[in-house]
């Protein structure tokens, strides 16, 4: 535990966040599993939407919504013309 009563607030801080963006990244897995599943073009819209959230919050890298959100669209393809 640190001394510094600015370095006792950082852990706090840390700690809120980490679990912030531990939710946040556990909700997007699940949305994206059901989003590949179902196929519809609005349910991609909106994931793909929160991807880019995310990206911007800096909770995940903007690579990673990149290549998610791609894996999604083939996804969704595949499954219209299946």
């Amino acid at each position: 535990m640190p001394n510094i009563k600015a370095a006792i607030k950082w852990v706090r801080q840390s700690d809120k966040r980490t679990l912030r963006n531990r939710d946040v990244k556990t909700r997007l897995k699940t949305l994206f599993k059901k989003a590949k599943a179902s196929g519809q073009a609005a349910v991609v819209s909106s994931v793909e939407s929160q991807f880019d959230k995310a990206a911007q919050k800096g909770i995940i890298h903007p690579n990673k919504a990149a290549r998610k959100k791609s894996r999604l669209a083939k996804a969704a393809r595949a499954k219209q013309t299946a």
